[in-house]
């Protein structure tokens, strides 16, 4: 499969200190918390308000998936719907290619929503009187787009989703999981550089939902797409996501990429989150590894050059197995042919427990930073 070739540091989405309030006194319960700094509980006692999402900034680069993981009434539904002005903010800026889109027309707005911006939800809410053809057609049809047109782009849409062979079959002939690739394909009809995805595997048997799960991230990155994936599933948003952002409470508690949570929680509430999640798959050498220095400070007769080698970015699991086939007390970690690290028995306990190794080398922690 060819991947698209992208330029992940340009910003397709960017939050800046976004708050959406609900209720009748929402402009006055703003005022209030940003006069006054009332929180949640007291904009709730104070103004009878609610508050969906709080003073959140991120941003969402060309080509990465970026999952929102919350519990349910987190805010991470809402927050999804500020992106494409589904919901208006109470306040801050959501830029979209660098635009605000609470400034647009009402003719840009379906500009932006017709032709950069595809959502998928949990209910594909597919019409049951067409067939899987003029449904994935339908909003280009509704575009004005001719109908020979619209269907050769929906057929190419229903290829990339495998299901070339159902074009002429009705929702009510399909399994749950057909259905979602229905509405990812129509999703896809448009082009959109960005789509927007609610929960939307959340129903499905947990075999289905794995196997589209997979699915989804290949053909997000096979067409260089960028999307904005909602999950309640911390499993999924690992399985899926390039960094994940963790919610309560309407807020952002953290973001990086699924090692970086792990091994490093913001908080209690995180840490409790990432509790049972398995390493083996998910941490990688350069966050476990001592390096050279250490090493040689602690066995100055070892020879590193006669360990066996291993990669900055291979898991725990595989260097277990790497380690089980060594007569040595270590393996050596090289980047671009040189030696920055030494992982021993001890790195790998760690590595299984998500603790960071203290003695990893600065340098090369700090590049594996600016590269992540």
């Amino acid at each position: 499969m060819t991947m698209a070739t992208i330029n992940t540091d340009e910003v397709l989405v960017d939050c800046q200190s976004v708050w959406k309030i609900f209720g009748k006194n929402a402009p006055a319960a703003m005022d209030a918390v940003v006069q006054q700094g009332l929180s949640k509980t007291q904009i709730l006692q104070n103004h009878g308000c609610v508050v969906g999402v709080s003073d959140v900034s991120l941003q969402v680069r060309r080509g990465e998936i970026f999952c929102i993981m919350g519990l349910s009434g987190s805010g991470k539904s809402t927050l999804i719907r500020l992106l494409n002005k589904l919901i208006t903010p109470s306040s801050g800026k959501v830029l979209v290619k660098g635009k605000d889109v609470s400034s647009l027309s009402p003719a840009q707005l379906r500009e932006v929503r017709a032709r950069h911006i595809g959502m998928v939800f949990q209910s594909v809410a597919l019409l049951p009187n067409r067939t899987v053809l003029e449904n994935t057609a339908f909003g280009l049809e509704v575009q004005g787009v001719g109908k020979a047109e619209r269907y050769k782009v929906a057929e190419q849409a229903l290829a990339k989703v495998g299901l070339s062979e159902w074009t002429s079959r009705y929702p009510s002939e399909l399994s749950g999981g057909m259905q979602q690739r229905v509405g990812l394909a129509r999703a896809l009809t448009a082009d959109p550089e960005i789509i927007l995805m609610d929960e939307p595997f959340s129903a499905l048997d947990p075999l289905i939902r794995r196997q589209l799960q997979d699915e989804f991230r290949l053909l997000t990155k096979e067409l260089g797409k960028s999307a904005v994936f909602i999950t309640h599933d911390l499993d999924e948003a690992i399985r899926i996501g390039d960094r994940i952002a963790i919610m309560k409470d309407g807020a952002i508690i953290q973001v990086g990429t699924a090692e970086e949570i792990v091994l490093n929680p913001a908080d209690d509430y995180v840490a409790e989150f990432v509790a049972g999640i398995s390493r083996l798959h998910l941490v990688k050498a350069h966050s476990v590894m001592t390096s050279v220095q250490a090493y040689k400070a602690a066995q100055p007769t070892c020879d590193i050059s006669r360990l066996i080698q291993t990669s900055l970015d291979a898991d725990i699991d595989e260097l277990i197995s790497l380690t089980m086939k060594s007569r040595r007390d270590g393996l050596a970690v090289v980047d671009n042919g040189t030696v920055v690290g030494i992982i021993t028995p001890r790195d790998l306990l760690r590595g299984v427990q998500g603790i960071p190794n203290e003695l990893a080398p600065v340098a090369t922690a700090n590049a594996m930073e600016a590269s992540a």
